[in-house]
């Protein structure tokens, strides 16, 4: 039989397979909670416009809490023929309080109603995420703040480049993860616009008031357009966006951290609660919560990419296409959660090895740079021929294996005959990072005022 929700222009029920593809309720159900605040809001509007009658709307608000409250406890019976959500609930009201549930429908669709959904359910995650990612913040300046002073090497192109601390690696993160959260709260007041009362695409001729839905439900203001309201997934779009770059940071640092923890490297330590053994190596020490983190970012960029692709041929207003953006949004926006929770755990629990740091540090010529900016700084050499002349000197150290330390003050004088015995004052990793004290390098002390600056700002 066809569907009593829509059904009466059809004689007969679905095909099977139609029932398969077009059925979103296996999904679309994480949606209860807000579409029983947008249905609040919108019968108690329908009251106060003089549209429904009080009686009806005492009906359906008491039916729906009813329906909210099996939800809530798992008893609710979901059934696939209902389709979505919408009719789910619309249907159990109908059980609960009769014929009045019919009215709850008035001056709304199904087109309003989901995009009211999913921007409930993308604010109230947004907001989640912010946290998180605060939360993350604070882990990783508080790690900053006890490591101010570590010495770690600083890479370009993988390759050993400056000594920097270890907290100043973190708190880059630190930043990236601010402009994270910059980018979710962008995305957050961008999409607060109510769609609900923009019915199918045209609007309605009863006279709603949809600035009060709006306000009810937390928005700022209704939207203004109605095709716009049930077309737009921008909303989506936008927060996945923001979603793929959080998660490509979270992945970059994960994969330091693979790299870190190897026995190859040995930066840093995990414990037990973030790694993992081997079936048949009994030495291994897996970090597979980093490896995961790693890996989900693929999931996060390619339901953005997957919305892309769904939306970007869709005429206005509404198209059945638009279904598809609530698999990989509640994915993806999931996903970015567990991952910014497991990095979360990791910061805290990680250990830096501080003795194959430093040593690490002082390897690869780290503090070439010093040398030259030591020829410029005291001999007045032009920076170009002072980097033409610590090249010579790295490659006199290079062929004889060891430090630029290492090399006597004749073999330095050799290739610029003013170098003194102050040269070596600068060649140490430990004075290497003192003398970065340039708004935002790598200086113990500031380290220490960041670190302590995002604390006393995150709370």
């Amino acid at each position: 039989m066809s569907n009593r929700m829509w059904g009466g222009r059809f004689a007969s029920g679905p095909a099977e397979i139609m029932e398969e593809i077009n059925a979103s309720i296996g999904f679309d159900k994480r949606l209860a909670p807000q579409d029983i605040r947008g249905s609040l809001a919108h019968v108690a509007m329908l009251g106060q416009a003089g549209i429904l009658p009080a009686d009806d709307v005492a009906a359906i608000e008491a039916g729906l809490k009813s329906v909210r409250d099996e939800i809530e406890a798992g008893t609710f019976v979901f059934k696939r023929e209902l389709e979505d959500i919408h009719m789910s609930v619309e249907s159990r009201l109908t059980e609960i309080v009769g014929m009045a549930a019919g009215r709850l429908h008035t001056a709304r669709s199904r087109n309003d109603q989901v995009a009211t959904d999913m921007k409930l359910w993308v604010r109230d995650t947004l907001d989640s995420l912010d946290q998180q990612a605060a939360d993350l913040q604070r882990a990783l300046a508080e790690k900053a703040l006890t490591h101010a002073e570590t010495v770690m090497p600083g890479f370009t192109h993988l390759q050993s480049a400056q000594p920097v601390t270890f907290g100043h690696h973190c708190l880059a993160y630190v930043e990236m993860l601010a402009r994270d959260r910059g980018r979710f709260r962008d995305a957050r007041a961008r999409l607060n616009e109510c769609p609900l009362g923009a019915a199918a695409l045209a609007g309605t001729s009863f006279p709603i008031d949809r600035h009060a839905t709006a306000s009810a439900l937390g928005f700022d203001r209704p939207t203004a357009n109605s095709l716009d309201s049930v077309a737009d997934r921008d909303f989506a779009l936008e927060s996945l966006a923001a979603a793929s770059i959080c998660a490509v940071h979270l992945s970059r640092f994960a994969e330091e951290l693979v790299v870190w923890t190897s026995a190859q490297f040995n930066f840093v330590r995990l414990s037990d609660g973030y790694t993992t053994g081997s079936s048949i190596m009994p030495q291994k020490r897996n970090p597979d919560a980093a490896e995961l983190v790693r890996a989900k970012s693929g999931r996060i960029i390619g339901a953005l990419t997957g919305l892309l692709v769904v939306m970007k041929g869709l005429p206005l207003a509404y198209s059945k296409d638009m279904q598809e953006d609530k698999e990989g949004t509640f994915d993806a926006l999931q996903a970015l959660s567990l991952c910014l929770a497991a990095m979360t755990g990791m910061v805290k629990d990680l250990e830096p090895n501080a003795a194959v740091l430093s040593q690490a540090a002082g390897s690869g010529y780290a503090t070439a740079t010093d040398l030259a900016d030591w020829l410029v700084r005291e001999l007045g050499l032009p920076f170009r021929q002072a980097h033409h002349v610590t090249g010579r000197l790295v490659g006199v150290a290079s062929a004889k294996g060891v430090g630029l330390e290492e090399l006597s003050l004749l073999e330095m004088q050799e290739a610029e005959p003013r170098i003194t015995e102050a040269v070596y004052a600068v060649l140490g990793v430990g004075n290497s990072v003192a003398s970065r004290t340039s708004y935002g390098g790598t200086a113990p002390d500031n380290v220490r005022r960041q670190a302590q600056g995002w604390i006393e700002r995150l709370g």
